[in-house]
C-alpha cells in the first residue's frame, strides 16, 4: 500500500494535535530549570573563596541550565510555551533579563529566521551567514579573508557569542529606529539588566557577579551557537532560491535531527527536534518528543549525532551544483571547473 502524500494541508493534519500548550508544563520546567540554575549560581559565588577552577567546573552545569532557560523564553516568543499570550509575554521578557536578550527583538527577528530559512534570496537576519561557491569566488581577497575569519570555529563559538550576548543585543543598530516595540524591549532589558546587576553586586560584589556570570554566559553561548550551527550547517541541508524554496523541505530536509543522549535532549529542551520546530513553531517544546513519536515520516530527516555533528565544522560554503555544504577546500575544484581549466596534480 503507497504511502499518502504529504503536502502542506496534511502536515498541518499531523501536527495539529501537539500545538496546545500546558500551563502545568510550562511552570513545571520554570522550576525545575529556574531553581538550579539560582542554586548553581549561588553555589559558584560561594566556590570563589575555596577555588576558581571550582567555580568554572559549576560554572559547565549552569551555563546549560541557562541554555535550557533561553530555550523557554524562545518557545515564549513564538507563542508555545504558555497557552495565554500575556503570559508568554510577561515570562519571556524576565527571562530576557537573565539570558540576555531582549525579548521583542529577539522574538522578530528569530521570525525572519524561521519565514526564510534555506531561502538564498532572504538570508538578512537571524542565520549564522553563509554564502555559495559561486559567490565567494566572486569576492575580493579581503572579503574571503573576512568571511573565512567569521566562519572560523574561534570566532564563531568563541567571539562571536560573547559580542553577541554582552554588546550586540546591548546595542542591535542593525535593525531600523521604526522598530519602536522592538527597541523598547531593547530598552527595558537594558534597564532590568542594570537592575539586577546592582542588586547582585550590593549582595555579593561586582567583581564576583563578573567572575560567576560571564562564564556561564560563554559556555552558554558558544554551545548554543554550536546547536544552532549544526542543525541547519550539515551537508546534505536545504537551500533553494525564491521561485523554489518550499517551507516544509525547509523545515524536513533544512534543519536536523540531533540525536542526543537524554540528558542533553533534557538540558537543551528539546531543540535537536529541530526540524520539527522548523516545521510548526507552535509545538511547545515539552511537545516535541512525543510529536516526534507519531509518525514514521517525523523521524525522516537528516540525523547527526555528537560524533557526526564534529564533521559540520569544517562544512563553509553552499555548492548549488551539488546541492551540498562543501569546505574551502572545494573552492580550488570549483574555481577551475567555472574557468575551464584543468587542475594539476595534487
Amino acid at each position: 500500500m503507497n504511502e499518502p502524500k504529504f503536502d502542506e494541508q496534511t502536515w498541518h493534519k499531523v501536527l495539529a494535535p501537539y500545538k496546545r500548550p500546558s500551563v502545568r508544563a510550562a511552570v513545571a520546567q520554570l522550576l525545575d530549570t529556574g531553581l538550579p540554575f539560582a542554586l548553581l549560581w549561588f553555589l559558584m559565588v560561594r566556590s570563589l573563596a575555596v577555588s576558581y577552577a571550582l567555580t568554572l567546573a559549576l560554572a559547565v552545569p549552569t551555563g546549560f541550565l541557562f541554555i535550557r532557560l533561553f530555550i523557554l523564553q524562545h518557545d515564549c516568543g513564538h507563542g508555545s510555551f504558555f497557552p495565554s499570550r500575556t503570559a508568554n509575554k510577561v515570562v519571556g521578557s524576565l527571562l530576557g533579563v537573565v539570558t540576555l536578550f531582549p525579548f521583542g527583538y529577539w522574538k522578530r527577528t528569530h521570525a525572519v529566521h524561521h519565514a526564510t530559512s534555506g531561502n538564498l534570496d532572504h538570508r538578512e537576519l537571524g542565520d549564522v551567514k553563509t554564502y555559495t561557491v559561486r559567490e565567494y569566488l566572486g569576492f575580493t581577497p579581503m572579503h574571503r579573508w573576512l568571511y573565512r575569519l567569521y566562519r572560523h570555529p574561534l570566532v564563531l563559538l568563541g567571539f562571536g557569542p560573547a559580542y553577541q550576548f554582552v554588546l550586540k543585543h546591548r546595542f542591535p543598530f542593525d535593525i531600523p529606529w521604526s522598530w519602536k516595540r522592538e527597541w523598547a524591549s531593547v530598552l527595558w532589558t537594558n534597564a532590568g539588566i542594570a537592575v539586577t546587576f546592582a542588586a547582585l553586586a550590593a549582595a555579593v560584589g561586582w567583581q564576583a557577579v563578573l567572575l560567576v556570570h560571564l562564564p556561564v554566559v560563554l559556555i552558554a553561548g558558544a554551545v548554543g551557537v554550536f546547536l544552532f550551527f549544526v542543525q541547519h550547517q550539515f551537508e546534505e541541508t536545504y537551500w533553494a532560491p525564491e521561485e523554489t524554496w518550499s517551507f516544509y523541505r525547509a523545515g524536513v530536509h533544512g534543519s536536523s535531527f540531533f540525536d542526543l543522549p537524554p540528558a542533553l535532549h533534557w538540558l537543551t529542551a528539546n531543540i535537536g527536534y529541530h526540524h520539527l520546530h522548523h516545521m510548526s513553531t507552535r509545538v511547545p517544546n515539552y511537545r516535541l518528543r512525543e510529536c516526534f513519536d507519531s509518525h514514521p515520516r517525523l523521524q525522516q530527516a537528516p540525523r547527526l549525532t555528537l560524533r557526526t555533528s564534529l564533521r559540520s565544522a569544517r562544512l563553509r560554503l553552499w555548492d548549488a551544483q551539488a546541492q551540498r555544504m562543501v569546505p574551502f577546500a572545494a573552492v580550488r575544484r570549483n574555481r577551475a571547473m567555472l574557468s575551464g581549466a584543468t587542475l594539476p596534480p595534487a
